[in-house]
């Protein structure tokens, strides 16, 4: 059963802005970390950001100038919005819910895939001109 639903994705081009959702009907996502992930095709998993329980938030060293992570308790959505996109961007996103080992501080444990229990099936973003 599927727990956690991405959406957004799709085809844009170089430059332009994207803002992902990952919602779930099944739990509250600000009682848990979430996290957001990118696969492209094979690769592995990359963590890009997370927000904590507590709002606070981390990025990818190489990404965090381009996105923002926030969360909508009342629409019980997280977001991701990815700014001037790049062809090397194409991926899978994904969120996850972290599990009970994924505890604050979290040095650099936020972007280990490990570390969730809970993801959802992804969204596609594909960058190309």
């Amino acid at each position: 059963q599927v727990q956690l639903v991405e959406s957004g994705g799709g085809l844009v081009r170089p430059g332009d802005s994207l803002t992902l959702s990952c919602t779930s009907s099944e739990f509250a996502l600000d009682r848990y970390h979430i996290g957001w992930f990118r696969r492209a095709p094979g690769g592995d998993p990359e963590g890009i950001s997370c927000i904590s329980r507590a709002g606070n938030t981390y990025y990818s060293d190489s990404l965090k100038d381009r996105l923002t992570i926030s969360r909508d308790a009342v629409k019980n959505t997280v977001y991701l919005h990815l700014r001037n996109l790049e062809p090397e961007d194409t991926a899978s996103y994904h969120c996850a819910k972290g599990s009970e080992y994924l505890v604050e501080p979290f040095g650099k444990s936020w972007s280990r895939y490990h570390r969730y229990d809970q993801w959802g099936q992804g969204t596609q973003v594909t960058v190309a001109s």
